[in-house]
């Protein structure tokens, strides 16, 4: 089931033979399992054929930091190649708890205490299948502009998701971000796409996050993109706001840091979402 190449790379590492693959589903872009050692290990892999250019080095990178950060559980890093990631399997705890919840919301606060100086990563990475740029920037404003909303608009034009009434009103908005994001919020590491499905509960009990595309941004990006698609209890925004309190604004400026999203999954997935984002466009403009 596994590739030839995976499977001798599992033996070399390990020292041990395979002696059970099972199958774990839920993601659309990759396949995966989990695989039990004759020494008694259970590690997890997932790997692809044909993978877009440096997808799984740089899921790897990003796991590695946020593992940094000492913050929030994640998966440590075993080995990966340009067609698999190998890492640990961290097992299948209970149903998301408020417990659990709790424990996420003030683990992804502390996560966001590491930050750095610049906006933005040395190296490029993904968003799903979408090249995300991360070109570093010392301003918020223009990194966001370029790296996130310009980059979508171009990706927008090339499939052509981008009719001249929307590409003029996306335009109006990046020239006008200054109007309504944060000059200079702290570079916090931000996992970078946050949605219900990738985070989960391991048998520890303990929340940990899965799949990231990391870069160091306005941690509000983050928070935002939690509210797009729903699964994270109140229990979680609470105990976030907690430990790091939101700034009134925030409400305000949400949508606007979802438009990226909104844009990646238009290029995606199509013409589906074209209404959400001119909503978000009208709303601003």
């Amino acid at each position: 089931m596994i590739p030839t190449g995976l499977h001798s790379e599992l033996k070399t590492y390990f020292g041990a033979d395979i002696a059970e693959v099972t199958p774990v589903y839920g993601g659309d872009i990759n396949r995966a399992a989990r695989i039990s050692l004759a020494d008694g290990q259970m590690v997890f892999a997932k790997w692809h054929a044909s993978p877009p250019p440096g997808m799984f080095p740089a899921e790897a990178h990003g796991l590695q930091l946020l593992a940094q950060a000492n913050a929030l559980r994640v998966p440590a890093v075993f080995f990966f190649s340009e067609t698999y990631l190998v890492m640990e399997w961290l097992g299948r705890g209970e149903a998301r708890s408020a417990d659990a919840a709790q424990m996420l919301g003030a683990g992804l606060a502390e996560q966001h205490r590491y930050t750095r100086e610049n906006y933005g990563l040395p190296e490029n990475n993904y968003c799903g299948l979408t090249p995300q740029l991360n070109t570093p920037v010392a301003d918020w404003v223009t990194f966001f502009g370029e790296n996130r909303l310009g980059a979508q608009m171009d990706l927008a034009a090339q499939k052509g998701n981008l009719p001249a009434g929307r590409a003029k009103m996306l335009e109006k908005l990046i020239a006008r971000l200054g109007d309504f994001l944060p000059a200079n919020p702290p570079a916090s590491l931000l996992h970078g796409d946050l949605w219900g499905g990738n985070w989960l509960v391991a048998a520890t009990g303990e929340p940990a996050l899965i799949d990231p595309a990391v870069y160091f941004g306005d941690r509000e990006a983050d928070l935002a993109f939690t509210e797009l698609f729903g699964g994270f209890p109140p229990a979680f925004y609470r105990a976030y706001h907690a430990s790091w309190a939101l700034d009134a604004g925030y409400n305000e400026r949400k949508d606007l840091y979802n438009l990226y999203h909104l844009l990646n999954h238009l290029n995606l997935f199509g013409e589906s979402y074209g209404s959400q984002v001119e909503a978000v466009l009208k709303k601003y403009l």
